[in-house]
């Protein structure tokens, strides 16, 4: 009989990696219910060799070429079709003791819900939650995404403070996403367009679509390096962030909806733009202009939305965000 999970890891060119963090994924994952799986994207390094010889436990997907994260991980999932659940997992992620088994035990006790995440913390500072999913994703009712544990700049310690019961979210991150293979497929697993960023939270959009709840569940950890590709005040990000966010709202609102809402954030990210060019940061104001840019360009490549409106439905959406952090000075959840 089969194992019920497929940890999948996506990997190019990430020997060191590899070397780094998956000693304890293979340690701290139960082999009785998951396979560890390494998907290469067509590495020139020398992550096979290592695999293969220091990790034959190892299951290894090859890939003929890089196909980026997100086309990457749909073909590591349609391949591993198979398992029941499948756990998106960042290279750069090291995984606690009994980290799988909350999460498995409590999809497996809830078939309303789709997919969870574990705590995520910080690598680098354990104490502190991690910027990218902390302890569960949330979206404004403008679209714009914060955490538990971590609003805009500000990442709180883990002091147990939100160690409760399994609670519902708009989005688990993509460092360590359990998700039910079959739905995952169904509703078209990542956006290839987006390239980077956002990507999970579009993915969970569509599955919250789907009449199926996200939760996060705090009963197991990882520690996530994170911020490896770019940092947070790089323009690339900022022009991917900005960009990508705009698509989620286009795509995943009825279209009247979406362009009304879309029309608010315009004058939301102008003063953006302004706060950037206020500090002389000009390559994160142009970024801005950019990603608006692109956005106008891109968004012709959606021409299906969907009937219902998820927002003041999905977690978190009945605040906004800029106003409470900015202005009423709430800076934790």
């Amino acid at each position: 009989m089969s194992k019920p999970i497929a940890v999948i890891i996506l990997n190019w060119n990430g020997a060191a990696l590899l070397r780094e963090f998956l000693p304890s994924v293979c340690r701290n994952t139960n082999s009785d219910i998951a396979d560890v799986i390494i998907a290469d994207n067509g590495s020139t390094d020398n992550s096979l060799e290592i695999l293969k010889a220091e990790f034959p436990e190892v299951n290894i997907i090859e890939f003929d070429k890089n196909y980026g994260f997100a086309e990457g991980y749909n073909r590591a999932i349609k391949a591993c079709e198979s398992y029941k659940y499948t756990v998106l997992l960042n290279s750069d992620v090291k995984t606690g003791e009994n980290w799988l088994e909350p999460l498995f035990e409590y999809c497996e006790q809830n078939p309303d819900v789709a997919a969870c995440q574990p705590k995520i913390r910080s690598y680098s500072e354990p104490d502190k939650f991690e910027y990218a999913g902390a302890a569960g994703g949330f979206i404004d009712k403008l679209g714009y995404p914060y955490c538990r544990g971590r609003i805009f700049g500000t990442v709180e310690t883990d002091n147990g403070q939100y160690d409760t019961s399994p609670i519902d979210i708009a989005w688990a991150t993509g460092a360590a996403l359990f998700v039910r293979t079959d739905i995952y497929l169904a509703v078209g697993g990542l956006d290839a367009d987006f390239f980077a960023h956002m990507e999970e939270i579009d993915l969970c959009w569509r599955i919250h679509l789907a009449g199926y709840r996200i939760k996060a569940v705090m009963h197991g950890t990882v520690y996530h390096l994170g911020g490896g590709s770019l940092p947070a005040s790089n323009p690339r990000k900022t022009y991917l962030n900005f960009r990508n966010n705009l698509l989620l709202l286009h795509k995943n609102l009825p279209q009247k909806d979406g362009k009304r809402l879309l029309f608010i954030r315009r004058l939301y990210d102008t003063l953006a733009f302004f706060m950037f060019v206020a500090k002389l940061d000009f390559k994160n104001a142009k970024a801005v202009l950019k990603a608006h840019f692109d956005f106008k360009k891109m968004k012709k490549n959606y021409t299906v939305f969907p009937e219902k409106n998820l927002m003041g439905i999905i977690p978190g959406s009945n605040c906004n965000i800029i106003i409470d952090y900015y202005l009423k000075g709430r800076k934790t959840f």
